[in-house]
């Protein structure tokens, strides 16, 4: 059995995921064949991912002239296939809305690219139910593998008719969601007549790599890891911080992570004399990530926006609990037994969460840490999750 994975862009430095997905599938013995849209933009930070870069066949790479001459060559061996496409390029086109259709023509000659690529794999499994789902159903209609993908959200689900999600749902063998909360979702899009087509993997965690960590020191940081961008809203942790401030001085906040808000961000360290209080460090690698959340209090993500992050459930195996906000797949995993939920948005509860944190006595805060860490291993387990997904895939190839 081979199986091609399809990404947008791959890899990513704010996604290893991913690659942990696809490493513990090649350790149960499926052949995996990586291909992604484009390559990451940004410098990768970790050996293993620049491993997987080597590895990946990137769709965009040959140009717009090549792949033109890629499309008419199959309209010529394969017209009744390029056919078949066309009429599902341009119904999602018009789903799509104005100024769609060139974006659409660009997927098809992925899709072209991707049936020339994938020859010898039995299968096609996207993550995430945007583009890369859209060029495995065209190269399916191509005459290509059969496809699945998996959803992530909240995204991914705002407007389900303009991405064509129903007709997606109903060409693919099977759809994966990480959380019941994207379950539903694609339930909703896709109508009841697909339930059965819809199956929860939950996203994992490599429980070998992830040792709970001894207590941390009363003096330990909050550590907040995500792409710095307004999802996230790592700038409304910066203003709860200076609010925490005023009744507790010594608190501190680690981010690690990169992205377009980081010149706020720091504007507001400056604003707030937050320089002794927050620290930015960028983008590090796994082992740094680890070594971070290891050593914090607990870790923050004040998100507007998420499926489940991945970071969440680290924090979690090593042991530490997570203060975050009641959205989408969050409260299937966070709880007042294991951490804190706050409204998304709400400074002053985030604050005031961060007090809590703060005047937790030790001894509770380790149970929240064992509770947190259970969690994982019930519901999280790498391993458990690749066998899942290669059990999927051996039912939709056998």
């Amino acid at each position: 059995m081979r199986i091609g994975y399809l990404m947008n862009t791959y890899p990513v430095t704010s996604a290893t995921f991913i690659r942990r997905e696809i490493g513990a599938l090649d350790a149960l013995g499926v052949g995996i064949a990586r291909f992604a849209i484009r390559p990451w933009g940004e410098a990768l930070v970790e050996s293993a991912d620049k491993d997987e870069a080597a590895r990946t066949h990137y769709l965009l790479a040959p140009g717009a002239l090549r792949l033109l001459g890629f499309f008419l060559t199959e309209a010529l061996r394969n017209p009744t296939g390029v056919l078949r496409a066309l009429g599902a390029m341009w119904t999602m086109a018009r789903a799509a809305g104005h100024g769609a259709l060139v974006r659409h023509v660009a997927y098809l000659l992925e899709a072209v690219h991707l049936k020339r690529a994938s020859r010898g794999c039995d299968h096609i499994h996207a993550h995430f139910t945007t583009n890369t789902a859209a060029v495995a159903l065209l190269c399916h209609r191509l005459g290509g593998p059969g496809f699945s993908f998996t959803a992530h959200g909240p995204d991914e689900f705002d407007d389900p008719k303009a991405s064509s999600l129903a007709l997606k749902l109903a060409g693919a063998r099977f759809a994966v969601a990480i959380t019941q909360f994207a379950r539903t979702r694609l339930a909703l899009a896709g109508g009841a007549g697909i339930w059965d087509k819809l199956h929860v993997v939950h996203c994992g965690v490599d429980l070998t790599d992830m040792t709970p960590a001894p207590p941390a020191p009363s003096d330990a940081p909050f550590v907040c890891v995500g792409r710095l961008c307004p999802q996230k809203a790592q700038v409304l942790l910066v203003q709860a911080m200076a609010e925490l401030v005023q009744t507790h001085p010594k608190a501190r906040l680690v981010l690690i992570g990169d992205g377009e808000t980081r010149p706020q961000i720091e504007a507001l360290i400056a604003q707030h004399g937050l320089q002794d209080s927050v620290e930015l460090r960028g983008w590090a690698d796994g082992a740094a990530v680890k070594a971070a959340l290891a050593s914090g209090r607990a870790m923050v993500l004040p998100s507007f926006a998420e499926g489940l992050p991945i970071v969440i459930m680290e924090a979690f195996a090593l042991g530490r609990p997570v203060i975050s906000t009641y959205i989408a797949g969050i409260p299937e995993l966070v709880d007042r037994e294991a951490g804190w939920l706050v409204p998304a948005g709400d400074i002053s509860a985030l604050a005031e969460s961060l007090r809590k944190c703060l005047a937790t006595p030790p001894e509770r805060l380790a149970l929240m840490g064992q509770t947190a860490r259970a969690r994982i291993e019930q519901r999280h387990d790498l391993d458990v999750s690749a066998k899942r997904l290669k059990a999927l895939f051996e039912g939709a190839t056998g």
